[in-house]
């Protein structure tokens, strides 16, 4: 919660706002959101999940947002709809909105005299804006930011105190990005040579569609050659890799500290669980649902979940059974050889 002022609303004006459907007391109004356990009168929760049906039952809510077929489980004021944590969102995002920009450039800051800050933007203490960047309007710079030559900023986008853009990248409009990420670093570009490692110039850039989010120090490196695209909608948890010459789908989320190999493509609408690991140069189907900790090295042509991951057991058991592991080979082999052998005639019974 923020120090912001707020504003009371009704359930019949929430319900106008976002739709849905009022049971009960449509003139109760309320202040804020809240958890089910933590709400008070004045605040309006959420019920999404079946085991906190006992807090449903005992919270003192105002008001709670519920699906339909829970509707009759609490005699509390309640908005109906078909996607009470979406809504939850919305009513969310009513009482708590962004910051607006607060225009014009602080005197700490350096702005070179190419650049082109719109006249609603807000650039912070300290923040560097190079040669021929151009912010757009109403979007915030935060403090300590950097944004390279030729950076290109849209409009309404956030960028979190020290938030790096490196030259030409490309940032949409309704961006946020939180403190410590990159944009357009250069790749892990090398080739070897007689033993030695030799750079590689990453001379492509990053492009970031619109209402992209990105968490803190997530990183996203610029092309090798072409373009690393990051497409519309896209949600990037904290400390995540996106390596050069990658693309992700529109609307695609990713859970913190994945790490995606160069030149991998990941399609629209993927959802890719927390230290998940994608080789590089892979096709990534749509709606493609990858599990936590799964590494992931070859293509995945069609959509659905899948898993990599060997659950955790007591150390003595986890040995025993990574020893079993080793022989798995040999163990195919030895199935196979007794599969090619004939069927052995049945012997009958004297």
């Amino acid at each position: 919660m923020t120090s912001r002022a707020r504003t009371s609303y009704s359930l019949r004006e929430i319900t106008e706002r976002f739709g849905g459907k009022v049971d009960g007391d449509a003139a109760v109004t309320v202040r804020q959101v809240a958890t089910l356990d933590s709400a008070t009168p004045d605040t309006i929760a959420f019920f999404a999940n079946e085991r906190y049906l006992t807090q449903l039952k005992s919270t003192r809510a105002g008001a709670v947002i519920v699906g339909a077929s829970v509707r009759a489980a609490t005699s509390i004021p309640r908005i109906v709809c078909a996607n009470p944590y979406a809504y939850f969102a919305q009513v969310s995002a009513l009482f708590n909105p962004a910051l607006a920009a607060r225009p014009g450039v602080h005197a700490s800051a350096v702005v070179d005299s190419s650049a082109r800050i719109a006249g609603d933007a807000e650039v912070g203490p300290c923040a560097v804006v190079e040669r021929a960047a151009v912010v757009g309007p109403g979007s915030v710079i935060g403090a300590g930011c950097f944004i390279g030559d030729g950076a290109v900023i849209g409009s309404a986008t956030r960028l979190h105190p020290n938030v790096t853009i490196c030259h030409d990248c490309v940032i949409g409009n309704r961006v946020i990005l939180h403190s410590g990420v990159v944009i357009g670093a250069d790749g892990f570009g090398i080739a070897l040579d007689e033993g030695r490692w030799t750079k590689v110039p990453q001379i492509g850039r990053v492009v970031v569609g619109d209402d992209v989010e990105m968490g803190a120090n997530t990183t996203v490196d610029r092309g090798a050659l072409d373009d690393t695209v990051i497409e519309d909608g896209v949600k990037l948890d904290n400390q995540i890799q996106v390596a050069h010459n990658v693309r992700i789908g529109a609307h695609t989320a990713i859970a913190a500290c994945v790490g995606i190999a160069g030149s991998t493509k990941v399609g629209r609408n993927c959802r890719i669980g927390g230290a998940s690991g994608i080789s590089g140069h892979l096709d990534i189907a749509d709606n493609v649902e990858i599990s936590a900790f799964t590494l992931v090295t070859k293509s995945i042509s069609s959509a659905g979940t899948y898993t990599g991951v060997y659950p955790f057991e007591r150390n003595d058991e986890w040995r025993r059974n990574a020893v079993q592991l080793k022989h798995l080979g040999e163990l195919a082999q030895r199935v196979r050889a007794i599969e090619k052998k004939p069927a052995q005639p049945k012997r009958r019974k004297p």
